[in-house]
């Protein structure tokens, strides 16, 4: 068995493409906290892998580094192990997951300490083509669509004149006469 035929058959790249082509690459351990890390995944799920690549060389933040060696990475075996074109590639799978905290701890006022957290994340990519038959990557449109149809429905029940009725019978009763 080949090592293509083995890493195509593997679990892990079953749960996360199926039986599509594509490719994936991680990596575990990388010492950021996974919060700061899913906030630079989240700009390049979905995109395009040209557009992702130019978006992560210039973000600011810190893992925006990482994530950039992570996708080049999967473009590489996308190109090696799938013969797949790197212009063709979109971002599908893009998933941050939390790794083991380092726990350290620090000197404080009057005798105390305090813990330090140093959390570390495990952040993998899957790329795949973008013509492939696969489930809309952005679903947010549609989300968009549905409330917008359900909006006008809200706006015509309008219970105001029931609110007047009982409003006016209450004063009645608080000055003694009949409404």
């Amino acid at each position: 068995m080949s090592t293509t035929e083995r890493q195509r058959s593997s679990a892990r790249r079953e749960s996360l493409l199926g039986s599509r082509p594509g490719a994936f690459a991680s990596a575990r351990y990388v010492r950021i906290t996974p919060m700061k890390a899913r906030r630079v995944v989240d700009l390049v799920r979905g995109v395009p892998v040209d557009q992702a690549l130019s978006i992560l060389e210039f973000a600011p933040q810190a893992a925006a580094e990482t994530v950039h060696k992570v996708l080049r990475s999967a473009v590489a075996n996308a190109e090696t192990t799938e013969g797949l074109d790197t212009h063709d590639l979109v971002v599908s799978v893009a998933q941050v997951d939390e790794g083991p905290t380092m726990k350290r701890w620090r000197p404080r006022a009057q005798g105390r300490a305090t813990r330090i957290n140093k959390r570390t994340s495990h952040i993998t990519l899957a790329v795949e083509p973008a013509a492939s038959p696969a489930e809309p990557v952005k679903k947010a449109p549609a989300k968009k669509a549905a409330a917008k149809t359900a909006e006008p429905a809200k706006k015509t029940t309008k219970k105001a004149p029931a609110a007047k009725k009982s409003s006016t019978a209450a004063a009645a009763k608080k000055t003694g006469g009949e409404a």
